[in-house]
């Protein structure tokens, strides 16, 4: 078996013995849950209004009810939850050997820094990819129950492809959250990141920055802001990719060089 291997599947029974998994998957069942009474609302008003549920509320999606709108709310609802619960993930990989004392355990075993660090960004993207599919899954069964109109092969296909493309936007926006979980040495610091970063796209996107704030393009792309707001474009792409990649090699070089006394 090799370190890699060894490394992953360590994480991997990390993530098994704990309830976050079930956290994450809670979670998500509950936003696919109420993309569904929101669709089963806007069906019919009248309907909705005689069984106590607020019919006011849903014309936020824009007050339409089939495959093409649910699909667009299922991404819309990664690019804003998915900030915090990917986020939530790649913290708490990366801030539990501090908060539980286990990380000298970690670095006296005969394996690369690099190695264990890239282990974990590799189980909180596929983590996440899994979430992703599980939305995705449980939308169809919910849009099925209810009856939504609209259907197509063509749509279904296009609506996995955004959403999809969401998770990948959002999943490599959250990997500066692992070097400030390991900087803080705990959780406390990459919540903080997090909470600073989902406030900040908020306020940038509503000034009408969005584009040029990265944690903002995955709302944009998937058209929260609305019709009339405007798309990441190539910047927005850019600079995604941007923090990815700083994200990745910043945390990786602090957990080479950085002096672990604690």
């Amino acid at each position: 078996m090799s370190a890699t291997t060894a490394a992953i599947g360590t994480e991997l029974l990390k993530a098994r013995r704990s309830r976050l998994p079930w956290v994450t998957v809670s979670a998500f069942t509950i936003a696919a849950a109420f993309g569904g009474l929101v669709m089963f609302i806007l069906q019919d008003l009248r309907r909705a209004r005689s069984l106590g549920l607020l019919g006011t509320k849903a014309a936020l999606t824009g007050g339409t009810a089939d495959w093409p709108a649910y699909f667009a709310l299922l991404a819309q609802t990664v690019a804003v939850g998915g900030a915090l619960l990917f986020g939530l993930i790649v913290v708490w990989l990366f801030g539990r050997e501090f908060s539980q004392g286990t990380v000298k355990d970690l670095l006296a075993l005969p394996t690369a820094r690099t190695t264990i660090v890239g282990a974990k960004f590799a189980v909180a993207a596929v983590w996440s990819l899994l979430l992703a599919c599980y939305l995705f899954a449980l939308g169809l069964l919910a849009g099925a129950v209810i009856g939504l109109p609209g259907w197509s092969p063509a749509i279904a296909l296009h609506g996995l492809a955004e959403l999809l493309v969401t998770t990948v936007l959002t999943v490599v926006l959250v990997t500066p959250f692992a070097l400030a979980a390991s900087t803080g040495r705990g959780y406390l610091a990459g919540v903080a990141a997090m909470i600073a970063a989902v406030f900040s796209a908020q306020v940038v996107t509503l000034l009408g920055y969005g584009r040029y704030f990265p944690w903002s393009v995955p709302a944009l792309y998937t058209r929260l802001a609305g019709p009339g707001g405007d798309p990441p474009g190539a910047l927005g792409f850019t600079l995604v990719s941007l923090v990815g990649v700083a994200g990745i090699a910043a945390t990786t070089a602090w957990w080479r060089q950085a002096d672990h006394d604690r």
